[in-house]
C-alpha cells in the first residue's frame, strides 16, 4: 500500500509503498477514505513526542482517519466488511475499569493509531479491539467531513461539553484559532455560549467569527487579558488553551473571573518544553478550576455524530483543503509558520 512515511524528523515525508497492515482476531482493517492533518501530527513529525511513538523511525503518522472496514477478525461481532466507520485516536483495551465506566480515552493501556503504531497517512490501517473502539459512521456524514471532525473536533467536543460543562450564556475565551480552537468555538457557540476567539492572525479570526465567535482579539496588537476583562465585565466564565504554548496557557488562565474554569486541550512538548510556570496563589485565592482534557471516549461519539447528522454542528465548515498524500509535507510546513487556516484533509491516496 502507499503511505507518507517519516524517515527523519523535520524532513519531508516520503510517499512510498510499504507492507499492508496485518489483522488480528479482535481487530479490523480499515480502507482509509480520508485522514485529517493535525497539529499533533506536526508535533510528532518534529520529534517532540518520542514517548508516544517510542522514538522509532520510519513511522507513519495520521490519527484522524475514517473509512470502510475491509477485513474483520474472527472475534469481531459488531463490524463487517463494507461498514463505514470513524476511529477515535485513543483506543482503550476494552476491559479495564476506565474503559468499562466510559473513560476509554484515559485507559492505562491506551494505543493511538498514528502514534503508538502506524496510522492513517496510508491506504489501510489496523484497528485493535474493534468492538470496543470502532464507531459506526452515519451515512449522513461524508468521509471528508468526518475526517475534519477527527482529533480536533472530537477533542474540543469532549473538552468543552463534558469536561468544561459549558452553559448557555457563559463567556468562553478560546486561545488559538487553529483546528482545535475553531472546533471549540463552533461547539461552544452551538451550546449557547458567548465565545471570544484569540489569535495573532486576522484570517483565522475572520473564520472564527463566521462559525460563531461573538468577539475576536488579535493578541499581537492588543493585550488579550485586559480585552477579555473589558468585554466580559471582569473575566470569562471559562477559558480554553487550544495551542499548548506557555503564553496562551497563562493568558487563558489569566482571562478568567474568580471561580472560573480553565480547560487545557492543547498539548505541550515532552520534557522541559512542557513545563509551564503558573502563579499558584492566584489559582488558590481566586478558586480557579484547572482541568485537563484528552481526546474523547468512545461512548461520547453518539452524541457528537447525532448533532452532525442532524445539522446542528458543521465540522465540514472547518475543512478548507482536500489534498493528496504528497501534499502532507506542505500542510506540515505551513503549521511551522502558522500559515494554516482551517483543516487540510487527505482524500487522494494515489499521489
Amino acid at each position: 500500500m502507499r503511505a507518507a512515511v517519516v524517515e527523519q524528523y523535520k524532513k519531508p515525508l516520503v510517499v512510498e509503498n510499504v507492507p499492508d497492515p496485518v489483522d488480528d482476531a479482535g481487530g479490523v482493517i480499515v480502507d482509509v477514505k480520508a485522514c485529517g492533518v493535525c497539529r499533533s501530527d506536526w508535533h510528532g513529525w518534529r520529534g517532540e513526542w518520542p514517548g508516544f511513538t517510542g522514538g522509532d523511525l520510519p513511522h507513519t503518522f495520521g490519527h484522524e482517519f475514517v473509512g470502510v472496514v475491509s477485513d474483520a477478525g474472527k472475534s469481531v461481532t459488531q463490524f463487517k466488511p463494507g461498514d463505514r466507520v470513524i476511529i477515535p485516536f485513543t483506543l482503550g483495551c476494552g476491559h479495564c475499569w476506565f474503559c468499562r465506566t466510559g473513560h476509554s480515552n484515559v485507559c492505562p493501556d491506551i494505543t493511538m493509531p498514528g502514534f503508538t503504531y502506524d496510522g492513517g497517512f496510508a491506504e489501510y490501517v489496523h484497528v485493535p479491539n474493534a468492538d470496543a473502539n470502532v464507531v459506526p459512521l452515519p451515512d449522513a456524514v461524508s468521509f471528508k467531513e468526518a475526517a475534519g471532525m477527527g482529533c480536533r473536533f472530537m477533542t474540543a467536543y469532549h473538552g468543552v461539553v463534558e469536561v468544561g460543562k459549558v452553559h448557555p450564556g457563559d463567556w468562553l475565551v478560546v486561545y488559538g484559532a487553529g483546528g482545535v480552537g475553531l472546533s471549540a468555538t463552533q461547539i461552544a457557540s452551538g451550546a449557547g455560549a458567548n465565545v471570544i476567539a484569540v489569535d495573532i492572525a486576522d484570517d483565522k479570526l475572520d473564520l472564527a467569527r463566521k462559525i460563531g465567535a461573538v468577539e475576536t482579539i488579535n493578541s499581537s496588537t492588543t493585550d488579550p487579558i485586559e480585552a477579555v476583562r473589558e468585554i466580559t465585565g471582569g473575566g470569562a466564565d471559562m477559558s480554553v488553551d487550544a495551542l499548548g504554548i506557555p503564553t496562551t496557557l497563562r493568558n487563558a488562565v489569566g482571562s478568567l473571573r474568580r471561580r472560573g474554569t480553565h480547560v487545557q486541550i492543547g498539548m505541550t512538548p515532552e520534557g522541559e518544553g512542557g513545563e509551564v510556570a503558573l502563579t499558584i496563589n492566584d489559582l488558590i485565592t481566586n478558586e480557579i478550576d484547572y482541568r485537563g482534557s484528552f481526546g474523547m471516549p468512545t461512548v461520547e461519539f453518539r452524541y457528537l455524530l447525532d448533532q452532525v447528522s442532524t445539522g446542528k454542528l458543521h465540522p465540514g465548515d472547518l475543512v478548507t483543503r482536500a489534498i493528496g498524500l504528497s501534499d502532507v509535507n506542505e500542510a506540515l510546513d505551513n503549521m511551522t509558520t502558522y500559515k494554516t487556516v482551517g483543516t487540510s484533509v487527505v482524500t487522494d491516496f494515489t499521489h
